[in-house]
């Protein structure tokens, strides 16, 4: 049982880990503004990082749709790409919350954030797709396809495009970034709580996805 599980039980233990010790390790002071505020890192940015990774499952599972059409993995595509996509306004909810204490209000209508928005747009436009259409194996077919289209506007609307721009998030155009926050600069500190929060909130993707998976499935075959 203990080898079925210790996903699990692992993922229990990561986000326990984050939501306590997220808010007791030591973090730089980098600026009057962002004082403890920069304790939202360990949840703001893992949810970019969970998104990517569901989002990229369900794109896999489309890809396998349309070289095998079986319901089980129109299945998997759909769960993932929901999943996915709550993590994804959850990132941006997060990132609101912090902008509104580095910016001085939640949306400044910055590249990054605009680029973000569009991006779940085009997500939620596919479930607009699989909700018009009756026929099963069309829905299937056509959402496997926008799904992959999906998926790869994401390099242009949260990466490419925001990086072309001023833009205040760090890594855009014009912007100095924040030390202590970015990539190879991050607080050794913060380290210690950033990766596990990247694990642990990703396998608590996995698990809530697992979940409507297998609610799916039972409908299915009761209908």
């Amino acid at each position: 049982m203990l080898r079925a599980y210790w996903w699990k039980i692992l993922c229990f233990i990561l986000v326990m880990y984050v939501c306590s010790y997220g808010f007791f390790v030591a973090v730089p002071k980098l600026d009057d503004r962002m004082q403890q505020t920069i304790r939202n890192f360990f949840f703001h940015v893992p949810m970019w990082f969970g998104m990517m990774i569901l989002l990229g499952v369900s794109l896999v599972n489309s890809i396998k749709y349309l070289n095998n059409p079986t319901p089980i993995n129109d299945i998997y595509a759909s769960a993932f790409a929901t999943t996915g996509t709550v993590f994804g306004f959850m990132g941006l909810i997060t990132g609101a919350l912090w902008a509104n204490y580095q910016w001085g209000k939640p949306w400044s209508g910055d590249p990054k954030q605009i680029g973000a928005a569009i991006a779940l747009l085009i997500y939620l436009a596919y479930f607009v797709l699989r909700g018009s259409m009756n026929d099963e194996e069309k829905r299937a077919r056509i959402s496997a396809v926008y799904n992959v289209f999906a998926f790869f506007m994401l390099f242009p609307t949260l990466w490419i495009l925001p990086r072309l721009t001023q833009s205040l998030h760090p890594g855009g155009q014009g912007s100095s970034g924040n030390p202590g926050v970015n990539g190879k600069d991050l607080a050794p500190s913060m380290k210690l709580v950033f990766w596990p929060a990247v694990f642990g909130w990703t396998l608590l993707g996995v698990w809530i996805t697992t979940l409507k998976i297998r609610l799916q499935i039972l409908i299915e075959k009761h209908s």
